[in-house]
């Protein structure tokens, strides 16, 4: 109702926007999790997002409407874009190895969809058909129970910074994403890949949890990796059902992880601005 043409909303109405529904997304994405113990117990609070923003903001809001402890310890990853769910685990990782007993939930929420352009050009219209919105939450602990993240690694293609970007403008927040990203991701994974995969063969990873990030991002990791046709079944699988959701995309691949017997080898990764792409290796515990 709001996107009306010739007079599509401004950043502050989208910001409002994203202040009165992502509270109530992020809200069902926390009461979703089997917490085990309750609120009560989470002693940190990790929240990303890129698509929204206020002080005070959704950690506070989140503290208030799931009723979590206010001495909770909260972190806001913002405008990382859509690889920040790995930024965000890796930063609980180390948080429980620093402290055990800790107990982390790490909140994905974005709401892509209200940065809609105004624009007669079919290609960014059908471009924006990508995108989607939606909400992951996740636990983690020093507990041996669903998935173990094991390492991180880094990927900065400095030289490529111009290939994708994410800014805020006057009426929304612009993407731009060149046509030749997926060359870009192909070639950083070929040159990367030993220490991506810690040496192992691609043989020896049994899970693949790449952020959808469209089909050709998809289809260029596949080529680069030399992996199975059906390797990336679930990462495309949650494009189809979903789109991306930026942030919150990669999270739902790993929610499919979780479907795998225990002992399974995984690799995690995620793309964006930078040029940028986070990987992590993880095995399934339980």
């Amino acid at each position: 109702g709001r996107f009306i043409r010739g007079a599509f909303p401004g950043t502050a109405e989208r910001m409002a926007m994203f202040g009165d529904a992502a509270p109530v997304l992020a809200k069902k994405g926390v009461e979703g999790l089997e917490l085990g113990g309750g609120v009560s117990g989470i002693t940190h609070l990790i929240v990303t997002t890129c698509t929204g923003f206020s002080a005070p903001g959704i950690d506070l809001e989140l503290v208030a409407r799931c009723g979590l402890p206010e001495r909770v310890e909260r972190t806001m990853i913002g405008f990382m874009g859509c690889y920040a769910a790995i930024n965000g685990l890796k930063l609980a990782r180390h948080i429980v190895r620093s402290d055990p007993q800790a107990r982390v939930l790490l909140v994905n929420i974005e709401l892509c969809t209200m940065h809609l352009r105004e624009s007669s050009g079919l290609e960014k219209l059908l471009s924006f058909c990508l995108w989607g919105d939606g909400c992951a939450a996740a636990l983690v602990t020093a507990e041996p129970h669903g998935i173990e993240l094991e390492s991180f690694y880094c990927i900065v293609a400095n030289e490529r910074r111009d290939l994708m970007s994410w800014s805020i403008r006057d009426h929304g927040f612009e993407m731009v994403l060149s046509g030749q990203v997926p060359a870009a991701i192909h070639e950083a994974l070929r040159s990367n890949q030993d220490a991506i995969l810690g040496d192992r063969p691609t043989e020896a990873i049994d899970l693949w949890a790449v952020h959808p990030g469209g089909r050709s991002v998809l289809d260029a990791v596949e080529r680069a990796l030399k992996l199975a046709p059906t390797a990336l079944e679930p990462s495309r699988e949650v494009l189809r059902q979903y789109g991306n959701m930026s942030s919150a995309t990669v999270m739902f691949v790993m929610k499919e992880m979780l479907k795998a017997p225990p002992g399974q080898l995984g690799c995690g990764m995620s793309f964006g601005p930078g040029l940028t792409a986070e990987t992590m290796l993880f095995r399934t515990v339980s």
